[in-house]
C-alpha cells in the first residue's frame, strides 16, 4: 500500500456523516435545480456509504442510493447541516467534502476541529481560493506525508 492509500483510508475510517457545497454534488447553478433525476457524479453506488448533507439555497427533497447514501439538501445554512450531520454520524466523525467556499465558511465560523490538504503541484489559474478572507484563523501542523505527485497535509485548528 502507497503512502497515499493509506491517508486516504484512515481520513475515511471513523465517518459517520458528511457535509458538502453543492457545486461538489452537481453541476446545476441558478434558481432550480434543472434535471430532478440527477443523482451526483458517482452513479447508483457513490462512494460515501453514509448520509451527506448538501449546502444549497434550493430545496430539494433526499435521494436515497444504493450502499446507504442518502443526500439531504440543507438549505437553512452551515450551522443547521452540521448539527443534522452530526445527529446522523451516531457520535462519529463528520467529514467536510467541500468546495472551497464550504471550508472556508466552516473555518471562519470556527467549526472546523481538523484541516486536511491534499496539494498536487497543477496550477489551475482560477477557481475559489481556500484562504482568501479569513482572518484569526490559526492552524497547527499535525502531519506532512509526501507522496508520489502529491503531499498530504493535516492541521489541527487552533481555537
Amino acid at each position: 500500500m502507497n503512502e497515499s492509500a493509506r491517508i486516504v483510508e484512515e481520513s475515511r475510517d471513523n465517518i459517520g456523516a458528511a457535509v458538502m457545497g453543492r457545486n461538489m454534488f452537481g453541476p446545476a447553478r441558478g434558481g432550480a435545480w434543472g434535471d430532478e433525476q440527477w443523482t451526483g457524479w458517482w452513479g447508483d453506488n457513490p462512494p460515501y456509504h453514509y448520509p451527506v448533507f448538501i449546502l444549497t439555497h434550493h430545496p430539494r427533497n433526499p435521494v436515497a442510493m444504493e450502499g446507504g447514501t442518502t443526500f439531504h439538501f440543507v438549505t437553512d445554512g452551515i450551522k443547521s447541516a452540521l448539527e443534522r450531520a452530526t445527529a446522523a454520524a451516531g457520535g462519529k466523525d463528520i467529514m467536510l467534502w467541500g468546495g472551497a467556499d464550504v471550508a472556508r465558511q466552516y473555518l471562519a465560523a470556527g467549526l472546523l476541529d481538523e484541516l486536511e490538504l491534499h496539494v498536487v503541484p497543477v496550477l489551475l489559474g482560477r477557481g475559489a481560493r481556500l484562504f482568501d478572507n479569513l482572518a484569526n484563523v490559526q492552524l497547527e501542523q499535525v502531519r506532512a506525508v509526501e507522496a508520489p505527485g502529491v503531499t498530504h497535509l493535516k492541521y489541527r485548528v487552533v481555537k
